[in-house]
């Protein structure tokens, strides 16, 4: 496969496999050691690099080259650390900055540290914890790091970086609009579909899988639409959670601040809400609130379309309701849900997989619960609605002691197991809890540890 991009202000042609990544390429083939190997799976950051995608209008992201395959990169800007300073060997400010705040230690993963602060620099951001929460340090515990963020966060960009795009053409890997994917997936059914390699990245460095024939959707725009109505939001497949939580932000606040703690910035700049529906997972953040919201899930299959209640997607762990050659295409919610709370229970705060994932999302009139969804993940071999936990609650007062009471309808809907993440004893009893957490919120007292102060 040829890929044509920008790599520090050069312009490259390589021949690439498929699944060869950004990371393997840069260090064995470019000699551009600065980008690190460090867990090879998209958690620790050392090998963070500067992506802008021109042709889509967001801006430079960070991202992980460890699962960036190279294909991923056709008609796109790269910097990497070597190319955050200038030609003349001037320092970027964000560098400058780590050095007289004393930001490095031992040096490793210092690197994705100075990518993801001048990619959040270049953004103007100034949540400093949310940009660099994907990158870890075990030397410095941060403090002078985020002090290095703070100092050069109003320098102004430095005109080296002002990069312009390459020319490209059309790639026959990377379909650029739905009809050309949907013929060729229906055609090649068997082939493995990849959005933003932020699971199946995994297979191939972790698994050491052969992928076999694959399709990318990174230049698939129609995929990448949003569209907001009078009162639905529709996300296309490959729109990143990136994209989705700056939406989502302005109408479901809850939801938006769980999308937060998703991953970390370089894994919500690639992954994508389509890809965490159509994988199944069981543990997946994204599945428990659109279930909770009564999403529709869009599929489609050659020139054929379909929609479907996203809760009937998933009938039992590792199988949904997508035929071989069928694309997830997108999902609708509904505009407003006031009602609407997420609950993201993991070890970690930040960039950490759950072990129970709760959404709620429960009308009450006159002081009686008129309707309610609530769904789980990490609960059952798929994201599964508490059926017999809204029953408890239908034309009941919406007080305390029916909370009470519909605690025990939860050992009815789920039967969790235990793993390395949690004991089923345990996920049963946070799920309760979180039930009596959204009464409590929605009855106005204060439940957010973040926020409550003695």
């Amino acid at each position: 496969m040829e890929v044509v991009f920008l790599l520090n202000g050069e312009t490259v042609r390589v021949q690439a496999d498929a699944t060869r990544t950004l990371l393997d390429w840069l260090r064995e083939d470019r000699g551009l050691c600065g980008t690190k190997e460090g867990c090879n799976e998209g958690d620790c950051g050392a090998c963070t690099v500067m992506v802008t995608d021109p042709d889509t209008g967001v801006g430079v992201r960070a991202l992980n080259a460890c699962i960036l395959f190279m294909p991923q990169l056709h008609g796109k800007i790269v910097r990497t650390v070597e190319g955050i300073s200038g030609p003349d060997g001037a320092l970027h400010p964000v560098q400058q900055a780590m050095v007289d705040h004393h930001g490095s230690q031992c040096g490793f993963c210092t690197p994705g540290f100075i990518a993801s602060m001048a990619t959040g620099h270049m953004q103007g951001r100034t949540d400093h914890d949310d940009v660099l929460a994907g990158n870890l340090c075990r030397c410095t515990g941060y403090a002078p790091i985020i002090r290095a963020a703070k100092a050069a966060q109003d320098a102004p960009v430095p005109a080296w970086l002002d990069d312009a795009a390459p020319e490209v053409s059309a790639a026959p890997y990377a379909p650029e609009t739905l009809d050309e994917l949907a013929s060729w997936y229906a055609g090649h059914p068997d082939a493995t579909v990849i959005a933003g390699a932020t699971d199946v990245g995994l297979w191939v460095t972790k698994q050491l899988r052969e992928l076999g024939e694959v399709v990318f959707l990174n230049r698939c725009r129609d995929l990448q639409r949003i569209e907001v109505g009078d009162d639905t939001i529709t996300f296309g497949a490959a729109v990143t959670m990136t994209d989705v939580h700056r939406v989502l932000k302005d109408h479901h606040p809850s939801y938006a601040e769980m999308v937060r703690r998703y991953g970390s910035e370089q894994v919500r700049a690639a992954a994508t809400i389509g890809g965490n529906i159509a994988n199944g997972s069981p543990i997946g953040d994204n599945p428990p609130a659109l279930i909770a919201l009564g999403a529709t899930l869009h599929l489609r299959h050659g020139d054929t379309t379909r929609d479907m209640p996203l809760e009937d997607f998933f009938i039992e762990y590792g199988k949904q309701d997508r035929a071989k050659g069928e694309l997830v295409t997108g999902v609708t919610i509904p505009k407003s849900a006031p009602a609407l709370r997420c609950y993201k229970l993991s070890k970690r705060f930040d960039q950490d997989i759950s072990a129970v994932c709760g959404a709620f999302n429960i009308t009450v009139e006159d002081g009686v619960v008129t309707t309610a969804r609530i769904a789980f993940g990490g609960m059952a071999g798929t994201p599964k609605r508490a059926a017999n936990v809204e029953s408890a609650l239908l034309d009941q007062p919406w007080t305390i002691a029916t909370i009470g009471a519909a605690r025990a309808a939860f050992e009815d809907d789920y039967q969790p197991m235990s793993d390395m993440r949690a004991s089923a004893q345990y996920r049963l009893q946070t799920a309760q809890n979180m039930l009596r957490r959204y009464y409590a919120e929605t009855t106005g007292q204060a439940v957010n540890v973040l926020e409550v102060q003695l």
